[in-house]
């Protein structure tokens, strides 16, 4: 059998692909809180058991959101080849976020239409799990002889950190050589695009302090809302726009992500609004705000926190009273896998035989599992590529192509075969 065999048998399984994709949408694993796991878990897990797979299920135990109420369970397959060789891993998360209101269809029905599959999680990023499960199945169907070893897993949380699932693994050696040799992560970035990495983010937690007083006579208290005003104030005149002068050569993907960022993600001050009527008259003495920065390449984390941290200090230098409190939430570095990687070389070779075209190389606005693959795990071969639109990703009636969900998996398949064969020719 050549390699053009397999890229035909997986054109043959079309129709088995959608139902797969279908059949994973109707397990609603909306996170939060983290619903369905184990049984999204199962689902892959015994698909693949049936195909001479070893399967383990992993439950992260002790990470955020994991309660015996919210499990956070993992399921890791692994089929072995008939000689030594490197291990390919395709790696896809069964989290998905809410459905959310505005939907035609049931965000959960699966539904079949018009060469497209809707429902939450089609694009991201169940249709990229169906595709890696049929592109293996075809593979090791007509090349039973393969040396080393294929690996598929679906992991818990992406959608809130990965802390529940990649990261967790990375942890207990999931990820790292000589278990793991090449990694790829089915994220929707467009069937022809290969994704090196992503910008690096940094939440942090912004209290400003005060006084409180009488609303009547403000001049008693001191106004920690005022406060946070003046520190909303200087992001807005200084901080914004010296970061959207700063430019990256990485290839960050829409071009206006190719600058750091700074989004206000919540503010907070004084009472709170969960009541009925009115509130009482009274100066706040707390406001809170939450900060997510993005950053390049070229920045050092270092210096993303002192610009925040030397504007603060300016301000109660300036402001009577001033007093503030930052806190880390968390943070991740920017990452970017080399193009002449070999996984990326073996991709980019799919996308010119499956598509006849080049591949372009992107880079994510936000991060994905890819940060715990490299960070934890030390392995640096890792690279997002699946079907699917991003931009229709957490939307009303979300759908991936079926199309695209072949093309993706013959990528994968002429993948396997060049990382583990060492050819890729037919």
């Amino acid at each position: 059998m050549s390699i053009r065999d397999v890229l035909q048998a997986v054109q043959d399984r079309r129709d088995e692909l959608a139902a797969l994709t279908a059949d994973l949408i109707r397990i609603p694993t909306v996170n939060p809180p983290g619903e369905n796991y184990l049984d999204c878990a199962e689902f892959v897990g015994e698909r693949l058991r049936r195909r001479g797979f070893d399967i383990a299920y992993v439950r992260a135990e002790g990470t955020p959101g994991d309660s015996d109420r919210y499990p956070r369970w993992n399921v890791v397959a692994r089929k072995e080849g008939a000689r030594p060789g490197p291990c390919v891993h395709f790696n896809s998360h069964i989290d998905v976020v809410e459905a959310g209101a505005g939907w035609t269809r049931d965000p959960f029905g699966g539904q079949i239409e018009d060469g497209k599959v809707y429902g939450r999680g089609a694009c991201d990023m169940k249709g990229g799990l169906a595709a890696s499960i049929i592109a293996a199945e075809a593979f090791i169907d007509l090349m039973p002889g393969f040396p080393g070893a294929i690996e598929i897993s679906g992991t818990a949380d992406e959608e809130s950190g990965g802390y529940g699932g990649v990261a967790y693994l990375a942890g207990k050696g999931f990820f790292s050589k000589p278990r793991v040799d090449h990694v790829i992560i089915p994220e929707p970035l467009n069937k022809d695009c290969i994704c090196l990495g992503h910008r690096g983010v940094w939440w942090a937690k912004i209290e400003t302090k005060g006084r409180i007083a009488h609303g009547s006579m403000p001049f008693l208290g001191d106004c920690a809302v005022r406060h946070m005003g003046a520190v909303l104030n200087a992001f807005e005149c200084e901080l914004i726009p010296a970061l959207a002068a700063r430019r990256t050569a990485m290839p960050v993907i829409p071009p206006g992500a190719r600058s750091s960022t700074l989004n206000i993600n919540s503010i907070h001050g004084g009472q709170g609004e969960d009541y009925d009527g009115l509130p009482s008259p009274c100066v706040p003495d707390s406001a809170r705000m939450v900060i997510d920065r993005r950053f390049l390449m070229e920045e050092r984390i270092e210096d993303v926190k002192a610009e925040v941290v030397g504007i603060l200090d300016r301000l109660a230098g300036e402001r009577k009273d001033f007093s503030y409190a930052i806190e880390d939430l968390f943070e991740v570095q920017p990452t970017m896998t080399d193009r002449e990687a070999p996984v990326v070389q073996a991709v980019a070779g799919g996308i010119r035989e499956v598509m006849g075209r080049e591949p372009s190389y992107v880079v994510s606005p936000g991060t994905y599992d890819q940060k715990h693959v490299d960070r934890i795990g030390r392995l640096k071969d890792c690279i997002a590529y699946g079907p699917g639109i991003l931009d229709l990703a957490h939307q009303p009636d979300e759908y991936v192509g079926i199309d695209d969900m072949v093309d993706s998996a013959r990528v994968m398949a002429r993948a396997l075969h060049e990382l583990l064969e060492g050819g890729g020719k037919a």
